[in-house]
């Protein structure tokens, strides 16, 4: 049954039984077959639980050593200055494993800053050393479990076995794909890494399982050319094709996820964001479909019901938090203020508030600007307001008291293309350069202490600041009233004109009064693009001014001089200020105990 003629009369066949013939020799291998996949699958599994593994023990062992250090380091003076002299000791083996593993760019220093082919065309970023290795190890076991156990000598078999075996993997690799793809992923608090590399991880996967999905497709179509010859075997693919449901649902599931990859590449995912995630779900929906039909009555429709159930419980955990926060006491209200420097500050009345912790984001719903587009911003304040208008009884009850009460949260959103440019229009059309709309806010997610650290310097660029404010707020009340190990605090903000100062002025007065805050903060604007001298004032020797950038190298170096206790270094703004913050920890943190922590949004 191996002679072209042979084959060719199975073409003229029902594809349904052409597409299921196998010879005896086939039929003789398929058990061992399905015992190799197997074997494969429970490898992949046991992989994907001795990584997580390794990462919890890692991520709960710094959780605990940073819980200690700040209880060993609470009371205040010079005696517990003395105490945290050890905390700033750092391991030499582990800090040389920080500086040229963890923290590492992956060749010399780019890592965040974007390749761009012009203004409008980002072509992404570089990932890190410890991230390339982690998917070069991850792809490099993907290809040897492709190619293990196959009976490559034997092409009546080869074909059939390596045609398997690359549609299972692809299968199974739709859990992770589609678990790390979400908001709400558990990995993120668990294992303590950001969405940020959660993300990149994401795509990696997505290529990994169209490829997989793409060889299975090509093997099954090549063997039948192979056995056919070229024009029988064509006839014979075109036959299936057209009749076999098993076949149609298989090429829906390769072309939807193929298309998906091809629509993805970074300059089109930026440029047009909004209409490449419609696309995205619109695909992943019908490829999704398409390859649990295609795996009817077999073990692999498992895998795919895992994925989808994965995908349909992180929407409606989304769609749980949409409507806890936004339902009742009037819905949650945006108030759009136009700022200089091409920003708006967004104060956002919610329905149902949450406790505010540094390090918050939130996705922002605004039906009015962006029909069903979200997007994340980081929360740069929260406080209590009264809810009194003169229409309004006093209270007469302290619960009633409690009850008038509201708790706002605001951002600063600057404004580049799509949805904030939108928002900034309107907002600077609006009288007096302001409106409200309804708004839906998802959230919040991510979070980040520095209490355990003795010293912090907090690096912002432009709307980068928004991420660093909650933190110089919690540090300083941390400080004045003996909660925190924290006893430095550096701010370094580098804007281009003073007047992006109006974007934080209100918050930066209220912590400018804050008890002991002469103590322990120290403010560094540096302005690159003053229109004269006379805008470059220091207001006082903690809160001072300078043109033009600054030397981040330095000034890591002379904090780290006179360093109290462990070192946090965190930065949050363009991607060139990240890569020479990195550089310069890395270059110091043999010295002293400095850890790095990088806030970014990438998609």
């Amino acid at each position: 049954m191996s002679s072209p003629i042979a084959w060719a009369l199975l073409g003229a066949l029902p594809y349904a039984m052409a597409g299921h013939y196998k010879t005896p020799a086939q039929e003789a291998n398929e058990p061992i077959a399905k015992a190799a996949n197997a074997k494969v699958m429970r490898y992949t599994a046991w992989t994907w639980v001795a990584v997580v593994s390794a990462m919890l023990i890692y991520r709960w062992g710094l959780v605990l050593l940073r819980h200690v250090r700040r209880l060993a380091n609470l009371n205040h003076g010079t005696s517990s200055d003395g105490k945290q002299r050890y905390f700033s000791i750092p391991d030499e083996n582990y800090s040389k494993v920080k500086r040229d593993l963890i923290t590492a760019p992956l060749w010399k220093k780019r890592h965040n800053r974007e390749f761009k082919l012009s203004a409008a065309t980002n072509m992404g970023t570089l990932p890190g050393r410890l991230q390339t290795l982690f998917l070069l190890g991850y792809l490099a076991m993907q290809i040897s479990f492709c190619v293990i156990t196959i009976e490559w000598t034997n092409p009546e078999l080869w074909y059939d076995d390596a045609r398997n075996r690359t549609g299972v993997l692809s299968v199974m690799n739709m859990i992770p794909l589609f678990l790390l793809a979400g908001r709400n992923n558990p990995l993120i608090f668990l294992l303590g890494i950001s969405f940020d590399t959660y993300n990149l991880i994401h795509r990696w996967l997505g290529r990994i399982v169209v490829l997989e999905g793409v060889v299975h497709t090509a093997i099954w179509m090549g063997a039948k050319t192979y056995e056919m010859g070229w024009t029988a075997g064509w006839n014979a693919v075109g036959g299936g094709l057209g009749s076999s449901p098993f076949l149609q649902t298989g090429m829906i599931g390769t072309c939807g996820f193929t298309l998906l990859i091809l629509l993805s590449p970074s300059p089109l995912r930026h440029a047009f964001y909004e209409t490449f995630l419609g696309v995205h779900i619109l695909l992943a929906i019908a490829a999704v479909v398409g390859v649990w039909m295609h795996c009817h009555g077999m073990r692999e429709q498992g895998y795919v019901m895992a994925a989808t159930v994965i995908w349909i419980i992180e929407r409606g955990i989304r769609l749980i938090s949409l409507l806890r926060r936004n339902i009742g006491n009037g819905g949650t209200k945006a108030e759009v203020e136009a700022l200089p420097g091409d920003a708006v500050r967004v104060t956002l009345r919610v329905a149902k508030p949450w406790k505010f912790t540094p390090g918050q984001h939130v996705y922002m719903y605004m039906p009015a600007v962006g029909l069903l587009t979200s997007h994340p911003f980081s929360l740069a304040w929260s406080e209590e307001e009264d809810d009194w208008s003169t229409e309004k009884a006093l209270p007469v009850s302290r619960q009633d008291a409690f009850g008038k009460s509201r708790t706002n949260m605001s951002l600063i959103i600057r404004r580049r293309t799509g949805f904030t440019d939108t928002l900034f229009k309107k907002a600077e059309m609006s009288p007096g350069g302001k409106f409200t709309t309804t708004t839906l806010v998802e959230g919040p997610y991510g979070s980040q202490s520095f209490a355990s650290y003795g010293t912090v310097m907090l690096f912002a660029a432009g709307v980068g600041i928004t991420h660093q404010v909650p933190h110089v707020r919690d540090l300083v009340a941390g400080y004045a009233n003996g909660t925190h190990a924290t006893r430095k605090v550096t701010l370094v903000w580098i804007i281009q004109s003073p007047e992006h100062l109006e974007w934080i002025r209100p918050w930066m007065t209220q912590i400018l009064g804050m008890e002991k805050r002469r103590d322990i903060l120290r403010i560094l604007l540096f302005v690159t693009r003053p229109r004269s001298t006379k805008e470059i004032h220091s207001p006082s020797s903690s809160v001072q001014m300078f043109p033009g950038k600054p030397d981040v190298g330095a000034l890591i170096q002379k904090e780290q001089e006179k360093q109290i206790g462990a070192m946090a270094v965190s930065v949050c703004g363009t991607g060139g200020l990240a890569d020479d913050v990195r550089r310069g920890v890395r270059d110091r943190c043999t010295d002293t105990e400095i850890d790095i922590f990088e806030e970014a949004f990438s998609w």
